[in-house]
């Protein structure tokens, strides 16, 4: 098993910044792709960015340019810098680790934290 706890989400004013951060205990070595993902009120989650265990990045239209997503394999963490942030980016984030559990994978989630930019 992955348990995974997010970090660092707050209010901040349109135009500033964020740094989340997703702390993963348990089978750690186990672990391939992680990602941050956030669903607003009344919408559907989405993904926001995603990294490969070797660094490869993906990054959603919305947020290319201003996010920047990575990972400290040792640290066992992942992290979102966020940048230039917009009412729109208002919502919870979560992180998100695929592991090998036997032989498939499995995902766990994070409980979530909070994101909420004023205008």
């Amino acid at each position: 098993q992955v348990q995974l706890a997010e970090s660092g989400g707050g209010l901040v004013q349109a135009g500033g910044s964020l740094r989340l951060s997703c702390a993963a205990s348990g089978s750690t070595a186990r672990i391939g792709s992680m990602g941050w993902h956030r669903q607003a009120p009344g919408k559907q989650r989405e993904l926001v960015a995603a990294i490969s265990s070797t660094g490869d990045a993906t990054y959603a239209d919305s947020v290319k340019g201003r996010f920047t997503i990575s990972r400290d394999n040792a640290k066992n963490i992942l992290l979102l810098q966020m940048n230039s942030l917009k009412p729109e980016d208002t919502a919870v984030y979560y992180c998100r680790a695929r592991y090998l559990s036997g032989t498939y994978y499995k995902n766990s989630w994070g409980p979530g934290t909070q994101v909420t930019v004023s205008s």
